[in-house]
């Protein structure tokens, strides 16, 4: 699993002025949150991880591979950082985490026979409109 504690030291963050509530405070005080991480260079994802991070998450992420998350919903800087942290764990988690294989199944005896009457009654239908 991923070590979170080593990760946070390569993310980089960025404040900005905010839109939103806060009344004028929001003219004067930079709350908005930018949470950048590159995919590229880290030194905590393999290869294969950096891939699947990247195209599972491709409209966050630039042309440089870097992931980019914003956060302008809290009212406080610290506010906002914690919940741009936590969608990035939550949006790395996901992506890395493999697809269950699918078990192939046959339909059983009960589901043929229903599927089958049923197509005999439609067809009897049919029938009944030509005459």
């Amino acid at each position: 699993m991923i070590n979170k504690e080593l990760i946070l030291k390569e993310l980089r963050f960025k404040a900005s002025r905010s839109s939103g509530s806060g009344g004028q405070n929001v003219n004067k005080v930079s709350t908005k949150i930018e949470l950048r991480f590159d995919i590229d260079n880290s030194l905590l994802l393999a290869d294969n991880e950096k891939d699947r991070v990247k195209t599972k998450l491709k409209n966050r992420v630039s042309s440089e591979g870097i992931l980019i998350i914003t956060s302008d919903s809290e009212r406080t800087q610290l506010g906002n950082k914690k919940k741009a942290i936590e969608i990035f764990f939550d949006l790395l988690e996901k992506a890395l985490r493999k697809p269950r294989k699918r078990i192939k199944t046959k339909p059983t005896k009960a589901s043929k026979e229903k599927r089958l009457k049923e197509k005999k009654i439609q067809s009897d239908k049919k029938q009944l409109r030509k005459t």
